[in-house]
């Protein structure tokens, strides 16, 4: 079956010798011709670049929270750092796969360049790449969107924290959210909707260029209507927590001659901190 770009890409042709091969070919070009693109085939420069600047970026993170912890666990903080964790191991799994995912497409194309031919990703690997695009697309976006639920609770209702954020709940969201993202970005694999190349050909993800079938469209609506929920619910709930810590810095500078201020500044000074920092390295993730 013919693999179709948008209009503005050119147009997977079918070669009838070789079923894992295709060549690409503009719209006003006949087959047998030779297409420009294969000329210079895209580098893999950029996916190495991305990969590893993610993959440093995120160790350099659990290098961080490793340090903070005995603040954190000093300071109930703990649920804000498995969190945290469980998105960076998360996001650091998805650069080193989906890159060496994208990396072996891309020295396929090398490979077959000699040949004026692009290889095709079997489906198998397209729907593997595809469902690793999926999960670890939408698992950042959910668990960013639960740590900023999480300090949006315990800057507005401190007092509420430890009985509803417990470490059995925390533990339960990363579950939910793992196998909620996994499901969706599964359904293709139990043939409900597909994955398809995208262009260039060095990676795979759900169709949206071209006529959809109601699964495609379906899964499509949903992955774009989670992600936005996530990240609305993120923006929302650090605004909310931004106004709440801003709104106590001035109530503490209108009270700071009492004497029972001076008594607390030490102890209340310090949680404050706490929290400014973590809203600090939210608001860095919602961005």
């Amino acid at each position: 079956m013919d693999i179709l770009f948008a209009s503005s890409f050119p147009v997977s042709c079918q070669n009838s010798s070789d079923y894992n091969l295709t060549t690409l070919c503009p719209d006003n070009q006949t087959t047998n011709s030779t297409p420009p693109s294969l000329s210079n085939p895209p580098a893999f420069g950029m996916s190495y670049f991305t990969m590893t600047l993610g993959a440093i970026s995120n160790l350099t993170a659990l290098a961080i929270l490793a340090h903070s912890y005995a603040r954190f666990r000093r300071r109930a903080k703990v649920p804000f750092l498995l969190l945290a964790s469980a998105l960076i191991l998360n996001d650091l799994a998805g650069h080193v796969i989906t890159g060496a995912l994208a990396l072996h497409l891309h020295l396929g194309r090398l490979k077959h360049h000699g040949a004026a031919v692009a290889v095709e990703p079997p489906q198998v690997y397209c729907k593997l790449f595809g469902g690793c695009m999926v999960f670890f697309g939408l698992c950042p976006l959910l668990l960013g969107s639960a740590m900023a639920v999480e300090r949006c609770i315990g800057i507005t209702q401190p007092l509420m924290h430890p009985v509803v954020v417990t470490m059995t709940r925390v533990r339960l969201t990363v579950l939910l959210i793992t196998f909620s993202a996994l499901t969706l970005a599964g359904l293709p694999l139990l043939n409900v909707g597909n994955y398809n190349p995208q262009f260039p050909g060095t990676w795979c993800f759900l169709p949206v260029n071209e006529p959809l079938s109601v699964a495609d469209a379906s899964l499509a609506l949903a992955f774009s209507t989670v992600g936005l929920v996530a990240l609305t619910v993120s923006v929302v709930s650090n605004t909310i927590s931004g106004l709440k810590l801003l709104q106590a810095r001035f109530k503490d500078r209108c009270v700071k001659s009492s004497t029972a201020w001076r008594h607390a500044s030490l102890s209340s000074s310090s949680l404050h901190s706490l929290d400014v920092e973590m809203m600090t390295q939210l608001a860095a993730i919602t961005v």
